[in-house]
């Protein structure tokens, strides 16, 4: 008789919103792995699956009984159980009674901070539907969910009110109970097409009951069938869906059963932005929007239905109606904002608060368009006008109609505004491209100026937010800091800019000026250790070494670019096998000086010929160095760094740094600290691995 059973788990529940149901189900798993080790079930594979109406586990080749253990409880220390005549103290009584066991019985066992009393307890396992009985509640309880709710007079809180729990170990109910519901093996299909509960021997054939039950309850497969259906239904009218993952993915989790089906608006509505019809209908309507074959919007879309309707063209016309309406609002609001100019939108800024201690969002403005100003002087000193026209404007649009309608579209309503305003074409593009990179991995703004109002802007906002206390701690941010500061790392890495951090900085904090609630180099120094932070995960996703990262940072970030080829050059001399030597020598000059300090090298009170031969190959070397620094040729440094190795090492095999005399040893210490303070200028070597 086999010793493993499957089991199955189905929580049925009102409509649970889309983008709820990923994260609990991989929640559900873990909650199901973590809780099946720690009571020694064994198991083999974890599913999790799921539809708004529904949240299944299946956990295929589960024990059905837990294995005998043997449990050792450790209690007091041996020193706190006896007296000095060897009498059990009342902690050695008390540890006994609470395990059954007299205090004969109890052990002494080595923790390695001493002797400790212990008992060991041969523990039967106990059947595996006993043992789910007690989890299950729990691991419900714990799913989590971004609002949970409470209904009737129930305790008990869930994304929606439950119905129903199907949980079957093999063919047998698992008895429980959660949210007032008692487990059973009845389950349900889709609310339409088979409304009437159903009962379930067991997983394999819940699996298939379900199906015919017009339920597709893998979200993999669901997603697989929607994307098709998208894919053949947007052909049907000459057509291709815009690729959407994000809206293919909340799609799937608003239906059961899907079926795709296509629909049309009228054709004067293409003469709104792009962006804003294709938000329309995914934002409003879960819609794909539809592209002909040279990549132009048409009026067509597809949307998902969760039924089997007997006309799907009376389905059709549902969704267009609601569309229509929609579209009508979007060109109403289109059409009103431009009646007004962008500088006269850019005016009703003064009366939006951009934070409650940093002042109007027209005052921000104003602060990072100067900002602006500095940063295009050193990056594109020619197209200053342009710079500050897309400081002045690119923020105009937040109060207009559309994009309080659309808070996605800020930005994109800019341009669009700018374009049709006569806006120079540079000017329209900076206003969307300065809120550029948006996410993770998304582009840079193309141009220089758009980039120094970019980085304007995010820094006016990091700096005021940690001059006035607003520092992100664990995963609160809601300012973005953390996005903005990666988004300034990556416009001067990409854009190759060497512009110091620190000048950056402090020019952000010259215009806020009045605003900190906090001393400017206290701000200073807390935004500088936040871009060190941010670039160190930045070059970790680059692929670098991460005791590299850790070994030129610590020497200076100021200049991220020039920080980037130092990486690199340890890199490229780690992978040609050159670096380990180095590094071994340099660490040894590093581990030497530490906690030392040194003064001026006195050549006149050498003692030993290889302290001579070491100062005179470092006076060789030491041009080199500093030419090649300078130049940013790393290469180079590292292999005129070699030519000192071999004197470091002959002065290390032939005298004693340490040496009794005071004024030898001071001399030899200050001997090194050139050496080090020379190669600091590329890294610490003492943080190079091995």
């Amino acid at each position: 008789m086999s010793q493993t059973t499957d089991f199955l788990l189905e929580v049925g529940t009102e409509e649970i919103p889309a983008g709820f149901l990923s994260p609990a189900l991989g929640a559900l798993a873990s909650l199901a792995r973590e809780g099946l080790e720690a009571r020694r079930l064994a198991f083999g594979e974890v599913v999790t699956a799921g539809t708004p109406r529904r949240l299944v586990l299946l956990v295929r080749g589960l024990a059905k009984t837990q294995p005998d253990a043997v449990e050792e409880k450790v209690g007091p220390p041996a020193s706190a159980a006896f007296d000095k005549d060897g009498n059990p103290t009342k902690a050695a009584e008390g540890f006994a009674r609470t395990n059954g066991v007299a205090v004969a019985d109890l052990l002494r066992i080595d923790t390695g901070k001493g002797l400790y009393l212990a008992v060991r307890k041969e523990v039967q396992g106990r059947p595996a539907a006993e043992v789910l009985s007690g989890l299950l509640p729990a691991w419900l309880a714990k799913v989590p969910f971004r609002k949970s709710m409470r209904w009737g007079s129930l305790d008990t809180a869930f994304a929606r009110p439950v119905h129903w729990i199907v949980a079957l170990l093999g063919g047998e109910v698992v008895p429980f109970e959660f949210a007032n519901i008692a487990s059973g093996r009845a389950s349900r299909g889709h609310r339409f097409h088979a409304p009437e509960p159903f009962d379930v021997m067991d997983a394999d054939d819940y699996l298939h009951k379900i199906r015919e039950a017009h339920v597709v309850v893998d979200p993999a497969e669901r997603r697989r069938a929607i994307a098709e259906q998208v894919a053949f239904a947007a052909s049907s009218v000459g057509g291709t869906a815009i690729p959407d993952e994000e809206l293919l993915d909340t799609v799937t989790y608003l239906v059961e059963d899907p079926v795709a089906v296509v629909g049309s608006f009228e054709p004067r509505y293409l003469e709104l932005p792009r962006e804003l019809l294709i938000l329309t209908m995914k934002t409003h309507q879960k819609y794909f929007a539809v592209v002909n074959a040279a990549g132009t919007l048409v009026n067509h879309f597809v949307t998902i239905s969760n039924t089997r309707a007997r006309d799907l063209g009376v389905v059709a016309k549902g969704n267009e109606r609601v569309l229509r309406a929609r579209l009508a609002d979007a060109r109403f609001f289109f059409e009103e904002d431009q009646k007004k100019s962008l500088e006269a939108h850019a005016e009703g800024l003064k009366t939006v608060v951009f934070q409650a201690k940093l002042g109007t969002s027209h005052e921000k403005v104003e602060r990072f368009r100067a900002v602006a100003k500095r940063i295009g002087e050193a990056l594109c000193p020619d197209r200053l006008a342009f710079v500050d026209r897309i400081a002045l404007l690119c923020k105009a649009d937040l109060v207009s109609l559309m994009v309080g309608e659309f808070p996605e579209l800020q930005g994109v309503i800019g341009r669009e505004y700018a374009f049709r305003g006569g806006e120079d074409p540079a000017v329209a593009r900076g206003i969307q491209e300065h809120y550029w990179p948006v996410q993770a991995g998304s582009a840079v703004p193309s141009t220089p100026e758009a980039r120094a109002v970019s980085m304007a802007d995010k820094l006016d906002t990091l700096c005021g937010c940690f001059g006035v206390g607003l520092i992100p701690s664990g995963t609160a941010d809601p300012y973005a800091l953390r996005r903005q500061t990666l988004a300034i790392l990556r416009i001067l890495l990409e854009g190759g800019y060497r512009l110091r951090l620190g000048w950056l900085v402090e020019a952000a904090l010259a215009e806020l000026a009045g605003k900190l609630t906090r001393p400017a180099d206290d701000v200073k120094a807390d935004v500088l250790a936040f871009f060190r932070g941010r670039l160190e995960g930045l070059l970790d996703q680059a692929g670098l070494s991460a005791d590299l990262v850790a070994a030129v940072l610590d020497v200076g970030f100021d200049d991220v670019v020039d920080a980037r080829s130092r990486i690199q050059a340890l890199e490229a001399a780690r992978r040609g096998g050159d670096l380990t030597p180095l590094a071994e020598t340099f660490k040894r000059v590093a581990n030497i000086l530490k906690g030392q300090a040194t003064g001026a090298v006195a050549p006149e009170v050498f003692a030993d010929p290889a302290e001579a031969d070491l100062w005179r190959v470092f006076g060789e070397v030491r041009r080199a160095l500093d030419a090649a620094a300078g130049r940013g040729d790393y290469a180079a440094f590292l292999r005129e760094a070699a030519r000192l190795k071999g004197a470091v090492d002959a002065f290390f095999d032939a005298v004693l740094v340490m040496a009794e005399d005071p004024a030898v040893r001071d001399n030899r210490l200050a001997l090194l600290g050139a050496v080090a303070d020379q190669l600091r200028a590329l890294a610490d070597f003492a943080r190079i691995a091995a």
